[in-house]
């Protein structure tokens, strides 16, 4: 059963091998049904974005290539931004979902074998969680040894989602494996040629721990719902806590 469904709500339609084999496909398939159990109105962990704002992101970031710099470019974000509304005031929210059911069109840089599990991986998961933890009692879900594993080898974006906080991070799992993301360069830090910037004093570190998933929602801005423990100096996590940061 999807897990925003209720329980009278009627069972997905079962899974092809190649889908249910495919974290990436498994993920999209969930993400559409959360979507669709949600409905248009309802509210996301993306900031003042509702469903369907959600559902038109994902369709014009695969069916509109010219949106593309905006998405990681704030001075050309205008058009992205434009284009999104317009598929929410014309595309019914049914038939946008449908979109991303169907996956990107031949022509679209996401149809090219390979990137869409390199490129939709974190995608799908993050916004599948942005509608599920949105909803009244919603929590961390059991995922997939495959869907974890994928997760944890793109991990390293926390790299760019931190790169300003000023303390350094470390990821730790539930079974020990760990990644440090250093901190931003601080002012007047000179980098040594050789050994790369030297840590400014009393700069501090925090360790983050919890599952693949939690770490990944820590690490991409979603801290008010995923669930993760902090460990450090009293004021190396006050530090962090109190910065902003997210994708």
């Amino acid at each position: 059963m999807n897990p925003t469904s209720g329980p009278d709500d009627p069972p997905p339609p079962p899974e092809s091998p190649r889908a249910a084999a495919d974290p990436v496909r498994r993920e999209r398939a969930l993400l559409c049904d959360a979507l669709l159990a949600a409905g248009p109105e309802a509210p996301t962990e993306c900031a003042g974005w509702t469903a369907a704002d959600l559902a038109a992101h994902l369709v014009v970031r695969e069916g509109r290539p010219d949106t593309l710099p905006g998405i990681a470019l704030r001075p050309l974000a205008f058009h992205t931004e434009r284009v999104r509304r317009r598929a929410v005031r014309k595309v019914p929210f049914e038939r946008l979902v449908d979109r991303i059911r169907q996956g990107p069109p031949k022509w679209s840089p996401y149809a090219v074998p390979g990137v869409d599990k390199i490129a939709n991986g974190v995608e799908f998961f993050v916004h599948h969680e942005d509608v599920r933890r949105a909803q009244p009692d919603s929590g961390p879900r059991s995922l997939s040894p495959a869907l974890e594993e994928l997760l944890w080898r793109r991990i390293r974006i926390a790299r760019f989602a931190l790169r300003k906080v000023p303390v350094d991070v470390t990821l730790i799992r539930p079974d020990g494996r760990s990644v440090r993301i250093s901190a931003g360069r601080p002012r007047g830090t000179v980098r040594n040629p050789r050994s790369g910037p030297r840590s400014a004093p009393g700069r501090g570190a925090v360790r983050v721990h919890g599952p693949v998933g939690e770490l990944m929602l820590w690490a991409l801005g979603r801290t008010d719902v995923a669930q993760v423990r902090l460990t450090g100096s009293q004021e190396s996590v006050k530090t962090l806590t109190e910065s902003g940061w997210g994708l």
